[in-house]
């Protein structure tokens, strides 16, 4: 039902979002765009890059008056370091320097470089760059205004980076956790977790190093009935991991306490069901993410994934020079220390895609209204059967 496609280069002129499926009649604000844009901009941690980018939206199709036409939506977000490297970015003239040819262990410039045979790995590292999620932040903010139509609320805290692990971790998200990390330069809602988090962050910055760590997402009110078990690609637990997988440096994810799952006897891990005439059908404990069987259950969704630290390092590792064939230190990119608040907003992000996409398979419609009313339609039955309750913090 709905399509993102990005496009741009790190350092190209612009990034591009094009977003295709969205019903018409959607209130859309550049403002709330740009919100979301500072939110990954920011963080502890990050590097020189983000004090140039102001990252603004400009709206280029499919919104007029505010408001979803049903035409492809169109975003871009200008790259204001791009004027410092039209030269080396430039489409047409030759080549003129900054060539990588010592590619850095962990990223994709070998690999990338292998595939579609570049020699300058400038060529790969330019569109593999986390840059480009800013376009993905910009079209998931659409997407969280269109589950905000069905008070689909989505959170996010940062629970570990480097050593250091939130007491926050598993706790149910809420708005009040929610804006406690929104305080937070590290976007954790701990403070002593948050205040060793900075340390570690400043300690590895002094000794040229990175860092990684993990963050959660939680959406509530999700109906249950999202997603499907008869396919494995209908799984709604898959396309959520795929979703966060596709994040740069993310390499695993887990849905609910599923690590810490695969320990336990089933007895303590599987949500027993409860019923009472005010609460209608609940849950105690919500470990299975608020997902079974592929299919929302009702539950929060509750998503973790875990960041590995960025590649590029200003005590660089032993890489080889593609030229020579001699083995050197790796190149060097202007970077991040620890991308992993900024990653979190990404996360929100790309779990809105993928819930507004599963609500679109859910209900159709090609309007606004059309959707509320099939969603209506939708709530009607599960109150009135399955004695469905949203659960409002």
């Amino acid at each position: 039902m709905l399509r993102l496609l990005t496009a741009g280069e790190s350092h190209g002129p612009a990034l591009v979002a094009i977003l295709e499926g969205l019903p018409a009649g959607l209130a859309v604000d550049h403002d709330e765009i740009n919100k979301d844009l500072e939110r990954r901009r920011m963080g502890h941690g990050r590097g020189a890059r983000m004090t140039i980018e102001q990252d603004q939206v400009q709206i280029i199709s499919g919104i007029r008056h505010g408001k979803t036409m049903g035409s492809p939506v169109t975003l871009m977000i200008e790259n204001r370091d791009h004027r410092n490297w039209k030269g080396i970015m430039d489409p047409d003239s030759p080549s003129a320097g900054k060539e990588v040819r010592r590619p850095r262990p962990g990223h994709a410039d070998l690999a990338g470089g292998m595939k579609y045979n570049h020699q300058d790995f400038r060529n790969v590292l330019e569109r593999s760059s986390a840059r480009e999620t800013a376009a993905r932040v910009a079209a998931g903010a659409i997407c969280r205004k269109f589950l905000g139509l069905f008070d689909i609320k989505i959170y996010s805290q940062v629970v570990s980076i480097g050593g250091v692990t939130s007491l926050t971790r598993g706790q149910t998200l809420t708005p009040e956790l929610h804006q406690l990390a929104e305080a937070s330069t590290v976007r954790c809602p701990d403070d002593r977790a948050s205040n060793q988090m900075i340390a570690a962050i400043d300690l590895a910055r002094a000794e040229g190093e990175s860092l990684g760590g993990s963050f959660e997402v939680g959406a509530d009110n999700v109906p249950p009935g999202l997603g499907s078990y008869v396919q494995g690609d209908r799984r709604l637990d898959s396309r959520l991991a795929a979703a966060l997988m596709s994040i740069p440096a993310i390499k695993a994810v887990e849905i609910g306490e599923g690590i810490e799952a695969s320990q336990k006897l089933g007895s303590s891990v599987h949500d027993q069901i409860y019923y009472s005439a005010d609460d209608g059908l609940y849950r105690r404990q919500n470990k299975a993410g608020g997902i079974e069987g592929g299919v929302s259950n009702g539950e929060q969704v509750v998503v973790r994934a875990y960041m590995k630290p960025i590649p590029t390092l200003y005590q660089p590792l032993t890489s080889v020079n593609t030229y020579s064939w001699q083995e050197e230190k790796a190149d060097i990119e202007r970077s991040d220390v620890c991308a992993v608040p900024a990653a979190s907003v990404v996360g929100e992000a790309v779990i809105s895609l993928v819930l507004a996409n599963e609500m679109l398979i859910k209900l159709g419609g090609d309007s606004v209204d059309e959707v509320v009313t099939n969603y209506q339609n939708y709530e009607g039955y599960l109150k009135k059967v399955w004695k469905w309750k949203k659960t409002l913090y």
